[in-house]
């Protein structure tokens, strides 16, 4: 944790900016999927707890029972949290808003009501795409009433704009929907890639709506969430499935490079590692892959190692990797070497590990939260805590606080909380569970 003397000395340069500016010192914010960056990674000056406990309040700022279920990461912009849920017996799928500071559920809007789709797979959810935000608004997905809609709002729930941006009817395989869009200059991109003839890449205006550009994609079912990434100093919209990987043109959908690697159905998001893009997959074919971003069209190693839905986590030429056997690995990426491997735990994962102040923050799909020691040279675990008894959303950390959906019983009995863990003092904590 931060020495008392750093505490000290950011309060007095945030004083000193307050003196010099006529606007509010903002906390810094998680705009959408995978952060401001897309890689995962909190900001330098984020410091969360080590340890917490759900069940005894250590550590735990706030827990606030969710209306509905879903799988979405919170957003966290200025001094509200917002979230995606889904109430199946209710037929809607909204837009949370919650207080950041004191995690009290302010606002509910539904946005859809009576379109969810009829059949889903049993580890997806209603609510499964995490929301973006500009600066300004958020754009939210869903999948409902056959398609993929994208709606604009403000923070304060004006909606600016909904558009139906395409058909989105799977055949064979009804499995929903899980890719979040993402923001690139004047454009919102979505990914909506399924067994149909509307399968594609869409960049949407991000004032009106209307559609930019749009990119054919494989009729072929795939759930990644495209990323926009600088490798070897050029913009990439990097997205892997249907056998292959691709870099697109974020303002034109031009193909700049593409790659015959990887596997059908892809979930984790692309990641990269400055000059090497990596992923890992593994429906039908299970492995982990890695190109060169420079468009040489190069595949430089693979293993048989399956990340399915969780994505890979890369920091300065390496990469780690949380298989869906609960085995951690990390490997080189310049080819591939591995440099250790250990199990975590015998279950199944769905988040995504999150890089905070060189530790990994992992949630396994029981509850349980390990930290280990983003280091290549060995392994380290530093904690484990228990956080509810399921987690299917990857958490995100701001400033001083880790925020994690969980949930807790089983079944028709499950309950779905927002907790927010840091360090507190008995008198700040408050709990806002129902």
């Amino acid at each position: 944790m931060k020495s008392e003397y750093h505490r000290c000395l950011h309060a007095i340069l945030c004083f000193a900016v307050l003196l010099t500016m006529p606007v509010m010192c903002q906390a810094e914010d998680w705009p959408g999927w995978r952060g401001a960056t897309g890689n995962n990674h909190a900001a330098d000056s984020t410091d969360v707890p080590l340890r917490w406990d759900i069940a005894t309040g250590t550590n735990i700022v706030w827990k606030t029972a969710i209306p509905g279920r879903g799988h979405s990461s919170p957003v966290v912009v200025k001094d509200a949290i917002f979230l995606t849920t889904a109430e199946a017996d209710k037929q809607t799928q909204s837009l949370l808003k919650f207080n950041r500071e004191s995690g009290r559920l302010t606002d509910q809007w539904v946005l859809h009501r009576g379109t969810l789709p009829r059949r889903i797979h049993p580890n997806n959810s209603h609510a499964s795409p995490t929301p973006v935000f500009d600066g300004e608004n958020l754009f939210i997905a869903f999948h409902t009433d056959n398609a993929i809609w994208l709606t604009a709002m403000t923070t304060s729930g004006q909606k600016i704009w909904s558009v139906r941006v395409c058909d989105f009817k799977p055949g064979a395989f009804q499995f929903g929907y899980g890719a979040s869009p993402l923001i690139e200059d004047d454009v919102v991109i979505i990914a909506a890639e399924y067994d149909g003839a509307a399968s594609g890449i869409y960049a949407l205006s991000r004032r009106t709506g209307k559609q930019v550009w749009k990119r054919t994609r494989p009729e072929n079912l795939n759930f990644s969430s495209p990323v926009v990434a600088t490798i070897t100093g050029q913009r990439q919209l990097l997205l892997a499935g249907a056998n292959t990987i691709t870099s697109y043109d974020p303002q034109t959908g031009r193909t700049i490079w593409s790659l015959e690697a990887g596997t059908e159905a892809m979930c984790g998001t692309v990641a990269w590692d400055g000059r090497r893009v990596l992923f890992s997959g593994g429906n039908p074919i299970a492995g982990t892959w890695c190109v060169s971003g420079d468009g040489s069209q190069k595949l430089l190693w693979e293993n048989p190692v399956m990340c399915y839905e969780q994505s890979l986590l890369t920091i300065r030429n390496y990469v780690f990797a949380v298989a869906d056997t609960g085995v951690a690995y990390c490997w080189r990426t310049q080819d591939g070497i591995e440099m250790w491997k250990k199990r975590l735990f015998g279950g199944r994962i769905s988040a995504s590990p999150l890089l905070v102040d060189q530790r990994i923050y992992i949630a396994a799909q029981d509850g349980m939260v390990y930290i280990i020691s983003a280091i290549p040279d060995r392994f380290d675990l530093l904690a484990e805590n228990k956080t509810g008894d399921s987690i299917f959303a990857s958490p995100v950390a701001v400033d001083d606080r880790l925020y994690l959906r969980c949930g807790i019983g089983q079944g028709d009995d499950r309950q779905e909380y927002l907790v927010a863990a840091g360090e507190v003092t008995v008198e700040k904590k408050s709990s806002n569970g129902r």
